[in-house]
């Protein structure tokens, strides 16, 4: 039997869709593909309206970065552009911040040049290592890691705790213990590579950490928690009273990797993001931008209120809330 030609071209454009959707899922898995949520209502929510109130705690995130491409430049330029109506001071990353070579070109190409406006304007950048970091990483300069791989810093009322979850050693779980004791802010927000909860196809979470750290973070009263790793956007719905955001796509994407759950506040991966925030007092807003400049996701998360423990030992760090400085050693790039 010969087919209508017109069915025949009807036929061949499925055919031909569905080989390319295929084609886009890790090893070309051919498992069903869910709308992101973000997206499922088929426009994008309003964003958010910053109150830019005087003495506000103001930033911006970005993961999975340093790719040195156009969409890295892109989501550069749109930072450059929202920082003229949001004027953040820092920028978080969360890992992944030079993929490939760390050659003093490759630090110029995947971050110097993207960020370049940036940079000249003042604007600090605090990062994290990722798993394709080299740890000669936290000892170049912009990075202000101070040559340690995890630290602590303070911006107004929010203490920031920087982890390496590439190696929670014995040192590292003991040191963060005692950061999140002694610390008196009244926001704490924890950031680091790998998340503890994901709804991505290609990684999915690191329960092992989870279950290292998530006690601590319940126990001390950590607000929330920042990671990349998965190449998507996802907003978790409070898990033990904390806030959980993943944000691996400011580089890297991996499209249509998220899969639905009952965990998934909003997700989003169709395309490269970013994140800014703003804490005011007992209110933190956020606003999630892709690159074409499209709200993604944005909202506004009230501070918890938990006691600390009345048995809890309190310790004072070495340095209460100063950025950990670090000299370089021969050979490391410090520009």
């Amino acid at each position: 039997m010969i087919m209508p030609a017109k069915l025949r071209n009807l036929t061949m454009v499925a055919l031909l869709a569905a080989a390319a959707l295929i084609l886009r899922l890790p090893g070309g898995n051919p498992s069903p593909v869910t709308p992101s949520p973000a997206f499922q209502a088929g426009s994008a929510p309003a964003p958010v309206t910053f109150p830019l109130k005087p003495g506000s705690v103001r930033f911006a995130v970005i993961g999975d970065s340093g790719t040195g491409d156009s969409f890295q430049n892109d989501i550069a330029q749109q930072m450059v552009k929202v920082r003229a109506t949001f004027p953040f001071d820092f920028v978080v990353m969360l890992g992944d911040n030079i993929y490939g070579g760390h050659t003093p070109q490759d630090f110029a190409k995947k971050f110097e040049q993207p960020y370049k406006p940036l940079l000249d304007a003042g604007v600090k950048f605090y990062a994290t290592l990722g798993n394709h970091d080299d740890p000669i990483e936290r000892f170049y300069k912009p990075f202000n890691m101070g040559g340690q791989r995890y630290y602590t810093y303070n911006k107004g009322n929010v203490r920031f705790i920087v982890l390496d979850s590439n190696y929670m050693d014995p040192e590292q779980f003991n040191w963060l213990e005692n950061q999140i004791h002694a610390s008196g802010s009244n926001w704490q927000i924890v950031y680091f590579h790998h998340p503890l909860y994901s709804d991505g196809r290609f990684h999915g979470p690191d329960t092992d950490l989870r279950t290292r750290i998530e006690p601590l973070f319940e126990k001390n009263g950590v607000n929330v928690v920042l990671a990349g790793h998965e190449h998507v956007y996802e907003r978790i719905k409070p898990q033990k009273g904390i806030y959980y955001f993943i944000l691996g796509n400011a580089g890297e994407l991996r499209f249509h990797n998220l899969r639905t759950s009952s965990s998934m506040e909003v997700g989003f991966d169709e395309d490269r993001c970013f994140m800014i925030t703003e804490v005011a007092g007992e209110e933190m807003y956020f606003q999630t931008i892709s690159r074409s400049g499209k709200t993604v996701d944005s909202g506004l998360l009230e501070r918890q209120q938990k006691a600390a423990p009345a048995s809890a030992e309190v310790k004072s760090p070495d340095a209460a809330g100063a950025e950990v400085k670090g000299p370089a050693p021969a050979g490391a790039p410090a520009r």
